[in-house]
């Protein structure tokens, strides 16, 4: 079909820049009510139900209500850092969407158009290294606002932040291996080219990468930059009106990029399952490999990305009203004891496997990913079993088997075991 031509492609770009943009607000905003609704149906009541029909209002009246409402700014806070914090907490995630392809190319009168805001060779390292800022704005929230309670929350954001964008960068590094490629529009074409998805031959890498992706987010159960029952509500206790809003806009914001990352390395992005009608990679020439594109084809790619990013978004809102916060050091512990260490060896287990498969001349197709799936619902169990035992975050059945071996060694243990009850 050809490539696009200078003009078009500036002039598509500034329109996709534009639709993109205002199709994340909106889908922000009704995040918030879908996870009020969620929040109503687990805990079996009604939920926003009277601003327009069946409350799908709420969100703009909850936007009207926070743009009239009084400004708020401390006498001894930094004036600038602490207008900037919001801002700066909401820029990575809105351009981390740049570099996530959401649907099949689309075949114009002008040239074939990716469905992609900047399809750069580096995807991989832009969200890397994008999704490090957010910190930022958080922390000088905190600082900013010249608050023992925001600067507690400030501070604890950026401990945990920092701690668990190591294990999610280290939890994508086996689908570089995989993959062998660090574009993501080339790591769907991957995930087609070898019929299965990558979180099933990267499982135990899917599960740490929702792990970190959680506490990245700042979601429940880890939630300690906020932890409203301990700092007030952390690093925005001093803001109000819609400076306050942007900070829940940039947590949905967090929440949606993460869920669409999600969808596209583990999930085949906009990949339809058991059919090879969207099995088609534009190349830089505008040639197409695979099938050939069409609007229709376009349309339903849409539909399948929409259909697993909204899934995830529905895991994050489902955990959040399901499981209770962790304490602060079980947080720090399982990032920096478990989750960093685990990812590490897994590393090194999957190389192995990989490396041993091409030896023994299996380096693709099905059987491929079968073996490395067998190898990580393993890994996988083995983990799981180990984690239950309460020897990392101690648990109840862990305390009270350690609390039974000590009074079975001797009497006198009775009073340890009963200081360690105490202490857990």
């Amino acid at each position: 079909m050809g490539p696009l031509s200078a003009t078009a492609f500036v002039l598509i770009s500034l329109v996709k820049v534009i639709v993109v943009f205002t199709v994340i607000m909106v889908v922000v905003a009704l995040m918030t009510l879908a996870e009020r609704r969620v929040a109503a149906w687990i805990q079996d009541r009604s939920g926003p139900n009277r601003v327009g029909p069946w409350g799908i209002l709420q969100p703009l009246a909850d936007g009207l209500k926070n743009l009239l409402k009084e400004e708020n700014l401390p006498g001894a806070a930094s004036a600038g850092l602490f207008f900037a914090a919001p801002m700066i907490a909401i820029f990575p995630a809105l351009v981390l969407f740049a570099v996530i392809p959401f649907a099949s190319p689309l075949p114009t009168r002008w040239g074939l158009v990716p469905m992609i805001v900047a399809d750069i060779p580096v995807g991989f390292l832009y969200i890397v290294a994008l999704a490090s800022l957010g910190v930022y704005g958080l922390f000088l929230a905190g600082w900013a606002s010249n608050s023992k309670y925001a600067l507690l929350g400030g501070l604890r954001a950026s401990a945990q932040m920092i701690s668990y964008e190591v294990g999610l960068g280290l939890s994508l590094v086996p689908i570089l291996m995989l993959a062998g490629n660090v574009s993501l529009p080339a790591i769907v074409g991957q995930q087609q080219e070898l019929g299965v998805w990558y979180v099933f031959p990267l499982l135990l890498a899917f599960t740490f990468f929702i792990v970190s992706a959680f506490a990245e987010t700042n979601r429940l159960p880890f939630d300690m930059p906020e932890a409203e029952s301990e700092l007030v509500t952390g690093y925005h206790t001093e803001y109000s009106s819609m400076k306050f809003s942007m900070f829940f806009i940039a947590e949905f914001s967090n929440v949606l990029t993460q869920s669409a990352l999600m969808a596209t390395f583990f999930l085949g992005g906009w990949d339809i399952p058991f059919w090879s009608g969207d099995n088609m990679r534009a190349l830089a020439d505008g040639t197409i490999v695979g099938a050939t594109p069409a609007l229709w084809k376009t349309l339903l790619t849409l539909g399948a990305f929409a259909l697993k990013t909204g899934f995830f978004v529905f895991v994050f809102i489902w955990v959040r009203w399901t499981l209770p916060r962790f304490r602060y050091d079980q947080v720090m512990a399982l990032g920096w004891k478990v989750l960093i260490p685990l990812l590490v060896a897994y590393i090194a287990i999957q190389g192995g496997a990989m490396l041993g498969l091409q030896a023994g001349g299996i380096d693709s197709g099905r059987t491929y990913a079968l073996a490395l799936f067998g190898l990580n619902f393993v890994l996988l169990a083995l983990l799981l079993f180990w984690l239950d035992r309460g020897r990392v975050i101690r648990g109840s059945w862990g305390a009270s088997r350690r609390r039974t071996q000590l009074i079975a060694r001797a009497p006198e243990n009775v009073g340890a075991a009963s200081e360690e009850a105490a202490a857990v």
